[in-house]
């Protein structure tokens, strides 16, 4: 099922991409981090007043992470004005599995901050036909709805619709996918986060999945403690445990450890990443190593003053000799 949390980060070249910011270069993210450590901002100390979906209690370790492609990757924006923008991407690799998505984006006129405003249009369709919308609005001040649709060619594949009630304190949500009333059969999720402190927040999902004559639930229980510079997490669902940690070195150095543990099959993955912003060349590294021996990075090099992003990314595993490359270009 896919998310009902927030917007998520953009996908390089073609998936769904969230609304522009107002103004917020790229390089400066590793102040803004560092300063929120300090208590400057509402990224981390003031996590207490509204500390989030539960969906986004890994968020900052899982954005460390790379997201390596292989093959060539042409990505073009255009803005067409100050709310609408549309982009083209092109994706040709060796494992047959080339694409061209075309892209829309429209944000509203309500600000809310420098990097929101609703209410958010996004549509994706590829050379396939397969279509990928999302609609994000907030309906009253604290009440956000989100819809959903994907179709695969001519075939209806999911049809999503979620609401984020966001208070002083906590965040509630209640997300449907796929409901039919006349097979009877259905996805509901419902979560809540709430802040117990300043630095702890404690919160639960519980997921309801019924048809086919058959029924079934999970609940997942999560938490986050916030420190000066760091923001350690966990969440348990039935057999399965994910920690994750998050440490702020400086302004342009990140690190993260992400730990996945499935207690029925008694396997586990650990992923040490790192994010290293070079804000005097223009350039972002992110590296990862796991411990299936596999090693991910992506280098993205903004070629000021023109509007072009050079992406390198590489993938390469000491255990099955594999290894896989990966060239891209942004323009806009």
């Amino acid at each position: 099922m896919a998310s009902a949390g927030g917007q998520g980060s953009p996908q390089f070249p073609g998936g769904l991409a969230p609304p522009p910011p107002a103004a917020n270069p790229s390089h400066q993210s590793g102040q803004q981090d560092a300063n929120a450590a300090n208590g400057s901002n509402n990224t981390l100390n003031n996590d207490w007043v509204c500390p989030g979906s539960f969906e986004e209690l890994h968020k900052k370790c899982k954005d460390l992470m790379p997201q390596p492609f292989e093959g060539c990757k042409l990505l073009i924006n255009k803005g067409l004005s100050s709310h609408f923008q549309v982009n083209h991407s092109i994706h040709l690799s060796s494992a047959n599995n080339s694409s061209y998505h075309f892209g829309a984006t429209y944000v509203g006129n309500k600000q809310l901050s420098p990097t929101e405003a609703f209410p958010v249009l996004v549509g994706d369709m590829d050379n396939n036909y397969n279509l990928n919308a999302q609609i994000i609005h907030e309906i009253v001040h604290g009440l956000r709805t989100k819809c959903v649709i994907q179709t695969q060619k001519a075939v209806w594949q999911m049809a999503q619709l979620g609401l984020d009630y966001r208070g002083k304190d906590f965040v509630a949500s209640v997300t449907t996918a796929n409901p039919n009333i006349i097979d009877e059969s259905g996805v509901v999720a419902f979560h809540y986060l709430q802040s117990i402190t300043r630095k702890l927040c404690l919160g639960a999902e519980y997921l309801y999945q019924y048809g086919g004559g058959m029924e079934g639930a999970v609940l997942s229980l999560g938490g986050r403690y916030t420190g000066k510079n760091w923001i350690a997490a966990a969440t348990a669902s039935g057999m399965n445990v994910n920690m994750t940690y998050y440490h702020i070195g400086n302004e342009s150095v990140r690190a993260g450890v992400d730990l996945d543990v499935n207690l029925r099959t008694r396997e586990s993955v650990v992923s040490l990443g790192y994010e290293l912003d070079v804000q005097k060349a223009n350039m972002t590294v992110k590296n990862s190593i796991d411990s299936n021996w596999t090693i991910t990075s992506v280098i993205e090099k903004k070629l000021l003053p023109m509007p072009f992003t050079l992406t390198l990314s590489g993938i390469l595993n000491h255990v099955s000799n594999k290894c896989q490359f990966g060239v891209g270009f942004i323009v806009g």
